[in-house]
């Protein structure tokens, strides 16, 4: 498996010398929340500087997540004008994913479907879908939708649940993520779970809940997660989601990530 680091535990808008930082400690691959690079949306001129230095680091972007956290606006089951756009801006979301040199777009907050009936939810996914995933099927990047505790999304939590609307639509362009904190909250770290997604997973959060360091809550055991992985022989990315915690240093809570993942998953 190969290890990679979300930018979210990098300073905001400021992180070009802690990306240098990260191959040393074993980390190969940036997993990139738009929002913590780019203030105003993004240029031409601005993802070839950014993917420079990235790779200059002697990394590869994985992809994208935190899709719309500073858009809060725009996700499933909206008007139609917030419908519209939320399709172009995950046009142009998957667009910069394959300007970056990565693959996975991994869609998690922005689908609760509240008082809305969960037919209703299924049918509106589909047409989204129907709509969305041609546009992006060129640029060779894969839509996940993130498995998510109770206490995060009322739509789509399971990683049942995802798989089966990723079996349903049997799209390209649609994959399949796990997420580590989400199969504890759900109950799903049985080897079922991995096994049904054998050969077909496209990504994998380790995560604890709060998403501090990996490890450091005791409520997941990256450990099993790593056994259940090795299992179906997954051997593509395994990404750190946690944030920024110690704004003056957050290197060394990166580097605390990175070694848990890899005693783990490795």
């Amino acid at each position: 498996m190969k290890f990679a680091v979300s930018n979210i535990a990098l300073t905001a808008h400021d992180h070009l010398a802690e990306l240098e930082r990260l191959a040393p400690l074993g980390v190969t691959g940036l997993e990139v929340a738009p929002s913590r690079v780019w203030k105003d949306g993004w240029d031409a001129a601005g993802i070839a500087a950014y993917r420079r230095a990235v790779e200059a680091a002697g990394l590869t972007v994985v992809g994208l997540h935190s899709l719309f956290f500073d858009r809060p606006h725009l996700g499933l089951f909206k008007d139609p004008a917030s419908r519209a756009e939320t399709l172009d801006f995950m046009v142009a979301l998957s667009a910069l994913c394959r300007d970056l040199g990565g693959r996975t777009l991994i869609y998690g907050g922005g689908r609760r479907r509240g008082e809305l009936p969960a037919t209703e939810a299924h049918a509106e996914t589909r047409r989204f879908l129907s709509e969305l995933l041609p546009r992006i099927e060129s640029h060779g990047t894969v839509l996940c939708f993130e498995p998510l505790g109770p206490k995060d999304s009322d739509f789509l939590n399971s990683a049942a649940e995802c798989r089966a609307v990723v079996d349903e639509i049997r799209h390209p362009a649609l994959g399949l993520q796990l997420d580590a904190k989400a199969l504890v909250e759900n109950g799903e770290t049985g080897p079922e779970t991995f096994a049904a997604v054998s050969g077909r997973l496209d990504h994998f959060h380790a995560n604890d809940p709060g998403l501090v360091v990996p490890g450091s809550t005791g409520a997941v055991d990256h450990a099993l997660l790593g056994r259940r992985l090795k299992a179906i022989g997954y051997d593509g990315w395994v990404s750190a989601e946690q944030r920024l915690l110690s704004p003056g240093s957050p290197l060394a809570d990166v580097a605390r990530g990175a070694r848990h993942l890899q005693e783990c998953y490795g």
